[in-house]
This record gives structure tokens, sequence and C-alpha cells, in this order.
């Protein structure tokens, strides 16, 4: 894939979380995707991501990526963004991270989501 590919499917992959499509997320992984997260040191598949983001979607029915930095380049991607969004009692919530992609077949093969341990925590209080 081209990087300009590459982006396409990075934008795809965050419109859809952003627009609480479920469906179109799991388009963008491999079957055998891994996502890692550097809070828990945990690795998980795509099947328990999807379920962890559709549980997101309703925790956080209101959910935007702002001031996206995003850079492609042969086999994956990195971008930095701030998530911001509205939990359902109308708190307002945010987090900066970064997330790495590897990417092969037009697919995300590996995804390694750093956030601040903190943040997160504030997300749930």
């Amino acid at each position: 894939m081209s990087p300009s590919e590459i982006e396409a499917l990075a934008r795809g992959f965050f419109d859809a979380i952003e627009a609480g499509d479920v469906d179109a997320v799991a388009a963008c992984y491999a079957e055998d995707a891994v996502i890692w997260h550097n809070t828990d040191d945990a690795e998980t598949s795509k099947a328990e991501n999807v379920a962890t983001l559709a549980n997101f979607i309703r925790y956080i029915p209101e959910r935007r990526y702002e001031n996206r930095r995003l850079t492609a380049f042969p086999g994956g991607f990195v971008q930095q963004h701030r998530l911001t969004g509205k939990r359902r009692d109308g708190r307002a919530v945010e987090m900066t991270a970064c997330i790495v992609c590897a990417v092969s077949g037009g697919r995300i093969t590996r995804l390694d989501e750093y956030f601040d341990a903190a943040q997160v925590a504030a997300w749930s209080r």
C-alpha cells in the first residue's frame, strides 16, 4: 500500500470510531490483528477490541478526535490526537493519545495504544 492509501485507511478507522460505526472499525482490522495497551501491557484480539469499542461508544455517545497528527509510512502509520467526548451523564472528558499501527494487505494488523493512565482513569470516574 502507498502512504496515501494507508492515510485513507487511518482516517477511515478513526472516522468510524467517531461516528460509532463498529462494523466499519472491524473492517479496518485484519482477522488476526493484535491490539496492545500501554496502560495494562495487555494484548487483545480484534473481537475483544471491537467489543470494547462498542461499550466505549455506548458509554461515550459523543466523541471526537481533535488535533489529529497522522504520519503514514510503508507498512503503517502513527497518529497523535486529543480525544474529547461526553459521557452519558453529560460530563465532558478528554485525553491525549498516540496510536501506532502496522498495516498489511489493506488492514491494520497491529495497533499499539499509548495513553496517560491518569487521563484514562478520569474517563471512568
